[in-house]
């Protein structure tokens, strides 16, 4: 019963103390893509050690070399749990995907019949308004939505950012990676969300396509384009590139960075890596020691 109580408590610690600590260790922020892996490592191995928790005790309640008929019952209960774990990840899963494709449907039906396609290209839309805005609407018929305000305020490098920043988003399939990590977010009790991890995960996704705008545009007309673009309307089920002003600060500090906690950036990230396989491999490794002797007979 030990593993089973170490696959409880790696669940509650993955779901509810790390994704705190994770949310205030900034520095992760300079290698962005290996810290969206080390948080992502961490829902899934949070997720799996729920799923396995259950599973995991059946060895020890019903000994080693059993017919799983003779049985039943405490297998039947232990998939039960199992299943309202997956039942809440599956709901919240549809829930989600359902909103979310619905607004988009919305959203692209609209800017469609009120925006101009841009330089005769049907996937990028312009709408007849002066407040600078800028933003993509993913999905299989993906637009990337402009204002004619963005257009006339920012020079002709800053456009090629914000178009880099929202193509990267879609070309990236981001809004899967935000869609996850909001499925897993509202699959878990109330009490245990935490909103600031979601904000850093949006915030890590942003900054990989501010990385994607630097190399097509600079680092100086990615940061203007970014204050430019900073606290601009976002409708719903869309990613754009507008922030609250520290969020904009922020993104304007990693656009360049070479280190993080006093490391390389190459060297951090691949430790991130591997704490990411280790953290994944924790559940795995502690189901399989759990069943490793259970034999059918």
């Amino acid at each position: 019963m030990l593993v089973v109580a170490a696959l409880v408590v790696l669940a509650g610690l993955l779901a509810w103390p790390v994704p705190r600590v994770l949310a205030r260790a900034t520095g992760l922020r300079k290698a962005p893509r290996a810290a969206l892996v080390l948080w992502q490592s961490t829902a899934v191995a949070a997720v799996l050690a729920a799923l396995l928790a259950a599973p995991a005790a059946v060895p020890a309640l019903i000994g080693r070399q059993v017919r799983l008929s003779e049985h039943w019952v405490v297998v039947g209960v232990a998939a039960a749990l199992s299943a309202v774990v997956a039942a809440r990840l599956l709901l919240s899963g549809d829930r989600v995907g359902r909103n979310l494709r619905a607004a988009r449907r919305r959203h692209r039906e609209l800017v469609d019949l009120l925006g101009d396609p841009r330089d005769g290209d049907h996937r990028t839309r312009v709408l007849e308004h002066t407040t600078p805005t800028a933003y993509c609407v993913p999905g299989v018929h993906r637009r990337v939505v402009l204002t004619q305000g963005t257009i006339d305020r920012l020079a002709p490098d800053e456009l090629d950012a914000v178009l880099a920043h929202e193509r990267a988003h879609l070309a990236a399939r981001h809004d899967l990676v935000m869609e996850f990590f909001t499925v897993v977010h509202e699959a878990v009790p109330r009490f245990v969300r935490c909103d600031a991890a979601l904000r850093e995960v949006h915030l890590l996704i942003e900054v990989l396509a501010d990385r994607a705008a630097v190399r097509g545009a600079g680092v100086l007309s990615t940061g203007r384009a970014i204050v430019a673009m900073a606290g601009g309307p976002k409708p719903a089920g869309t990613m754009a590139m507008r922030e609250s002003t520290a969020d904009a600060r922020a993104r304007i500090e990693l656009l360049d960075a070479e280190r993080v906690a006093g490391l390389p950036v190459p060297l951090a990230a691949a430790a991130m890596y591997a704490v990411s396989v280790a953290i994944l491999a924790a559940p795995l490794a502690l189901f399989a020691l759990a069943i490793t002797e259970l034999r059918l007979v």
